[in-house]
C-alpha cells in the first residue's frame, strides 16, 4: 500500500495528515477553514486518495499559516507515499470544467519543484476564505512534493467555481500521475531516478 502519515508542529500550526494513494476517495478534513475543507475533500474524492487532515492553526491572526502549512505537509506526505516512484505514470494533464469555469492542470512528478500559476480575476474572498491563498497552497505543495505543476485558468466568472475547478483537476492529475503503468519497468526517467 502506498501510504504515509506526517505530523508537523510549529508556533503557528499543528498539522496531522495521513494519506493513502489507490484509495476510495474518502476523507476527514478539519482545518478550521470551511472552504479549504471543501476543496480538500474534492481533491481527495477526485484523486481517489484516502485523506485525513486535522489542523489547529492561528486563525485569529489570519488563514495564511494554516493554508501554507497544510500544503507543506501534503507535499511531504505525497512524496513519501510515492517512495522511489518506480512504475508510476509520472505525467498527467486534465481539463477541468466547473459550470462556466474551465482550468487546465498539468503535472510532472519530476523530483523538481516548479509551479506555473496563471489564475486571474478571482474576487478577494469566497466567504471568509482569502483567495490569494490558493497560490500559497500550491507553492507550498509543489516545493515539498518536488513536482512540477502548471495551473492555467482558461476562463471563468464565479470565484468559487474557478477554485473548485482547480482543486478537482488537481486531484485528477495526482491520481493519473501517481497511477502505476503496467508497461513501465522501473523509474520513468532516462536518468534512472526522479
Amino acid at each position: 500500500m502506498r501510504k504515509a502519515s506526517l505530523s508537523r508542529k510549529t508556533n503557528e500550526t499543528s498539522v496531522n495528515l495521513s494519506l493513502q494513494l489507490d484509495g476510495e476517495g474518502t476523507s476527514t478534513i478539519q482545518t478550521g477553514i470551511g472552504f479549504l475543507d471543501h476543496m480538500l475533500t474534492l481533491f481527495a474524492k477526485h484523486g481517489g486518495i484516502n485523506l485525513d487532515i486535522s489542523c489547529n492553526g492561528d486563525l485569529e491572526v489570519d488563514q495564511h499559516h494554516t493554508v501554507e502549512d497544510i500544503g507543506i505537509v501534503l507535499g511531504h506526505t505525497l512524496r513519501e507515499a510515492l517512495g522511489n516512484k518506480e512504475g508510476i505514470t509520472r505525467y498527467a494533464n486534465v481539463m477541468s470544467p466547473m459550470d462556466e469555469a474551465l482550468s487546465s492542470i498539468a503535472l510532472d512528478i519530476s523530483g523538481r519543484s516548479y509551479l506555473v500559476y496563471n489564475v486571474e480575476g478571482l474576487k478577494e474572498k469566497v466567504g471568509t476564505f482569502d483567495t490569494e491563498l490558493v497560490l500559497e497552497f500550491f507553492q507550498a505543495f509543489t516545493s515539498n512534493a518536488q513536482v512540477t505543476l502548471h495551473i492555467n485558468l482558461l476562463y471563468g466568472v464565479n470565484s468559487h467555481h474557478i477554485i473548485e475547478s482547480i482543486f478537482k483537476g488537481f486531484g485528477r492529475v495526482i491520481r493519473q500521475g501517481c497511477s502505476i503503468d503496467p508497461n513501465q519497468k522501473g523509474i520513468p526517467s532516462t536518468k534512472g531516478s526522479l
